[in-house]
């Protein structure tokens, strides 16, 4: 498995672009190999995979476990998502601070977020599947949400209307009262 990382704007968080073999069958490239996921990542185990499925403009997020903070690798299998995070460490130099970008199936690529990150996507295309490996198991005790269109973040998703949110989506705290690492 050869995978290209590129470093992005906020401390930790990483793009992994695998090589991907194509031919006139079609593609191939390794999602997963541990001992070069811990060479790039520490010693990270992931012990969770989850997938969603979700329909155009709907927007999940943007979530974190507080008392068992997860890092996530993230990657779209169908369609298109604006993936979006949101740094909540405060010993981080970035902390505060937001980043997003599209993640489709065709590029392939995986997202590292580090533990400490709330994390969200609005889906873009018609229908998009997204999986997420985690280091630590979901745990509803621990979940926590901030709003999505939180003021104090100022966060600009590429909405072409009102996003499709959750009940619990639609009650998350602010950025001001959340809990932070």
């Amino acid at each position: 498995m050869m995978i290209q990382t590129t470093a992005l704007p906020l401390q930790g968080l990483l793009l992994l672009q695998p090589q991907v073999f194509t031919d006139e069958r079609g593609y191939f490239f390794e999602v997963n190999r541990n001992s070069e996921l811990k060479q790039l990542l520490g010693d990270i185990d992931f012990v969770q995979e989850s997938q969603s499925g979700s329909c155009q403009h709907v927007l999940r997020g943007l979530h974190y476990q507080l008392d068992k903070p997860q890092a996530k690798l993230v990657r779209v299998l169908t369609g298109r998502i604006f993936d979006l995070v949101v740094d909540l460490r405060q010993q981080s130099a970035t902390f505060g601070q937001w980043f997003g970008m599209e993640l489709c199936s065709e590029k392939k690529q995986q997202l590292f977020i580090p533990a400490g990150f709330a994390h969200g996507f609005l889906t873009l295309s018609d229908y998009a599947e997204v999986a997420y490996k985690t280091d630590q198991y979901y745990d509803p005790a621990s979940e926590r949400s901030i709003k999505w269109d939180d003021p104090e973040l100022a966060i600009q998703w590429p909405l072409q209307q009102a996003p499709i949110l959750s009940a619990k989506d639609e009650s998350a705290q602010s950025f001001a009262t959340a809990g932070l690492f």
